[in-house]
C-alpha cells in the first residue's frame, strides 16, 4: 500500500505530501510518523488532536531529547536496541539523528554491533519489519511478497543466515544484517527507505544452541539442503522477478558452498549482485589501487597474500585480476600475483582438496619446489610471507591473531611500506589489531580493517601525530552501487561496474595527498562519496548497455533527484 504521494504546491513551489492516513494508524506508521513534530494544523487536519503531548517540538528539539536519551544507554546493545525502536517510531527522525552522529551510531547499527545483536535476536526481538519467509511456506511466497508493508520496491536485501559475518549460522538472527544493511543504502546513498524491503529466507538451522533456545523465534528444524533448498530459492526468485521486475536484490551472509553458485545462477535472470562477494571485492580494490598509488605503484606491482580463499577472498581476487587486466596484463599474469591460502594451507595445482571457488587462483606447484617448507601439502601463512615476499597481505579468514609479529615483521623487512589489510568481522574475528600492527613495522604500514577501530597514538606507531584506521567498509560502495542501478534503470549488475565504483572510490583516497591519512574518506563525506560511486556506475551501466543511454549530465541530475533526504515534509490529508 502507498499511503503518501509528494506533490508541489502550484502557488509556492512547495512541496508536501499528501497522506492517506490520520489519528493513531499514521502515528504508529514509522514512514511518515512525525511525533510531537506534527504541528497544530496538521493534527486538526489529520485527527491528531489530543494523542499527542500540546508542544509542537522542533526537529533540533526531537534530535537532543532523541541523543540523550541514546547517551542513557550503557552498553552497545542497549544502544542498538534504542535505536532500532527510534527506527520503528520514526524512520526520518532515526536518519536525521544517524547522520548528525554517523561516526558514532554507525558501528552500532551495522558492524561490529549488529553481529552481537544477530546473536541475541530471538532475546531482544521488538517487531517485526520486513518479510520472513520460512521453507514451511514455500509455496504461498508471492502472497508473502503482497503483504510488504510497500509495494513500490527499489532494492531488496536477502539472507538465509547461515554466515553471518564471522559468526556462523545464526538462523533468523541473520535478519539483523538485512535490516542494516537496508539502512545503510538510506543513510549513505539516500534510498528512501519506503522502497527496501529486508527479507529472510528460513531454511532452518543447523546451531544447536539456537534449536535449544527456548526463545528462539525462527522455524525450528535442521537446515534444509540440496535439491529441496535449491527449489526453495528458485519459488522465491521466482516470485521476486514477478511481483518487483524493477527492483534489485542483494544476496548477504549466504554460506559459502552456496553464495557464489547462487550469484552464477541468477546473476543473468534478475538485476542482482552478493555483497560478501562483488561488494567486499571492490572496496578492497579501491584501497589496494589507493595504497599502490600512495606508495608511488601501480596494482599490477604488487605482491599479494591473501588469508582465506572462501567468497570473500575470491570475489576480491577476482576484481584484482579484472583490475590488473584492465592496466594491461594478462590474465595469466595478474593470476601469478595472487597468494590464496585456505583450511589446508598454499592453494596450488599439486593439492587435490582446493575448493571449484579457489582453483582458478591456485598457484602452480613448480613454482614452490625449492622453498624450505615443512611440508608440501600444507604450506603455511608463515612459509608463504618467507618466500614471496608480499607488499600486501588481506586477511579474510576470521581467525583473530593470524597476523602475529613474526609474520608482520617478515613482512616488513622486504618492503619499504606494507599493505596490511585485516578485513574479518566482527572485531573479534580480525587477524591483527591496528595498534599492533603499526608498532611492529614502525608505523610503516598502510592498514584498512573490516571493522572500526580507535585512532593509534604517535607514541607508538611511530610518527608525529596519531593515525586514523580506515574502515574497508562495504558502506563505501554498495549502497553507491545500488543508487547508480536506481537512478540509470539498469538491467543488470555487472562485474564492470564494481570495478568502476571501485576506482571512483580510490580517487577520493586522502592517502593520496598525505601518506599518514586513512585510505577511506572520513563517514562524515560518506553520501558525497556515494554520489561519485553512483554517478560512476550510471555511466558504466549505459556504457554496456545495460541502461537506456544518455548523458553524463542527465546520468548525475538522475542520481541526485533520487537521494531521500530525512526532513518533515508538510503534510495534506487525502481520501483514498
Amino acid at each position: 500500500m502507498n499511503y503518501s504521494r509528494k506533490v508541489t504546491d502550484e502557488q509556492t513551489g512547495e512541496e508536501y505530501l499528501e497522506v492517506s492516513l490520520s489519528g493513531r494508524r499514521l502515528i504508529d506508521f514509522p514512514l511518515l510518523n512525525k511525533g510531537m513534530a506534527f504541528t497544530d494544523e496538521e493534527r486538526r487536519e489529520l485527527g491528531l488532536l489530543g494523542l499527542l503531548p500540546p508542544h509542537v517540538s522542533s526537529v533540533e528539539e526531537q534530535i537532543a531529547r532523541n541523543y540523550e536519551n541514546y547517551k542513557l544507554s550503557t552498553t552497545d546493545l542497549q544502544r542498538f536496541v534504542f535505536l532500532m525502536a527510534l527506527q520503528d517510531r520514526n524512520e526520518t527522525l532515526f536518519y536525521h539523528l544517524l547522520q548528525l552522529h554517523i561516526r558514532e551510531m554507525m558501528p552500532i547499527i551495522y558492524t561490529p554491533v549488529v553481529g552481537a545483536a544477530s546473536q541475541m535476536y530471538s532475546h531482544i526481538y521488538r517487531r517485526p519489519r520486513g518479510l520472513y519467509i520460512s521453507y514451511n511456506h514455500k509455496s504461498e511466497i508471492k502472497e508473502m511478497l503482497t503483504n510488504a508493508p510497500e509495494q513500490n520496491v527499489s532494492v531488496i536485501v536477502v539472507t538465509d543466515g547461515e554466515r553471518v559475518l564471522g559468526l556462523g549460522d545464526l538462523g533468523v538472527g541473520g535478519m539483523g544484517i538485512p535490516v542494516g544493511k537496508l539502512s545503510l543504502y538510506t543513510l549513505c546513498a539516500g534510498i528512501d527507505p519506503a522502497t527496501t524491503l529486508p527479507i529472510f529466507l528460513d531454511a532452518g538451522t543447523d546451531n544447536q544452541d539456537l534449536l535449544n533456545d527456548p526463545l528462539y523465534i525462527g522455524w525450528r528444524h535442521k537446515r534444509v539442503r540440496g535439491s529441496e533448498y535449491d527449489d526453495f530459492i528458485e519459488e522465491f526468485v521466482s516470485a521476486v522477478i514477478d511481483q518487483y521486475p524493477n527492483a534489485l536484490l542483494q544476496w548477504e551472509d549466504f554460506a559459502r558452498h552456496n553464495a557464489r553458485r547462487l550469484l552464477d545462477h541468477y546473476r543473468d535472470r534478475l538485476c542482482t549482485f552478493n555483497d560478501d562477494i562483488q561488494g567486499t571485492g571492490a572496496v578492497t580494490l579501491a584501497g589496494l589501487i589507493a595504497a599502490a598509488k600512495a606508495t608511488g605503484k601501480t596494482l599490477g606491482d604488487q605482491r599479494i597474500v591473501m588469508f582465506g580463499a572462501g567468497s570473500a577472498a575470491t570475489g576480491i581476487a577476482e576484481q584484482i585480476v579484472a583490475a590488473m587486466i584492465a592496466e594491461g596484463l594478462s590474465e595469466k599474469d595478474a593470476v601469478s600475483r595472487l597468494w590464496l591460502i585456505d583450511i589446508g594451507g598454499l592453494v596450488h595445482d599439486g593439492r587435490s582438496d582446493i575448493e571449484e571457488i579457489s582453483r582458478p587462483y591456485a598457484q602452480p606447484v613448480e613454482k614452490i619446489s625449492e622453498w624450505n617448507a615443512a611440508r608440501r601439502d600444507h604450506i603455511t601463512l608463515e612459509e608463504v610471507v618467507r618466500n614471496v615476499h608480499p607488499t600486501v597481505l588481506v586477511g579474510t579468514a576470521a581467525q583473530p591473531g593470524a597476523f602475529t609479529e613474526e609474520i608482520i615483521q617478515e613482512m616488513a623487512s622486504h618492503v619499504e611500506r606494507p599493505i596490511i589489510f585485516p578485513l574479518s568481522n566482527p572485531t573479534s574475528r580480525c587477524e591483527a589489531q591496528p595498534i599492533n600492527i603499526l608498532q611492529w613495522t614502525r608505523g610503516a604500514a598502510i592498514v584498512a580493517t573490516g571493522s572500526p577501530f580507535a585512532d593509534v597514538p604517535a607514541a607508538i606507531s611511530g610518527t608525529e601525530r596519531p593515525r586514523r584506521i580506515a574502515q574497508c567498509n562495504n558502506a563505501y560502495i554498495f549502497p553507491g552501487v545500488g543508487l547508480g542501478v536506481i537512478a540509470s534503470a539498469a538491467r543488470r549488475v555487472s562485474d564492470g561496474m564494481f570495478i568502476a565504483a571501485a576506482r571512483a572510490l580510490s580517487d577520493l583516497s586522502p592517502a593520496l595527498k598525505d601518506p599518514l591519512a586513512p585510505l577511506f574518506p572520513d563517514l562524515e563525506e560518506i553520501r558525497d562519496v556515494s554520489k561519485h560511486v553512483a554517478i560512476a556506475v550510471a555511466v558504466q551501466a549505459q556504457k554496456e548497455g545495460l541502461a537506456p543511454q544518455s548523458s553524463t549530465e542527465a546520468a548525475i541530475s538522475k542520481v541526485e533527484s533520487n537521494m531521500w533526504e530525512p526532513k518533515y515534509l508538510r503534510y495534506r490529508y487525502r481520501e483514498r
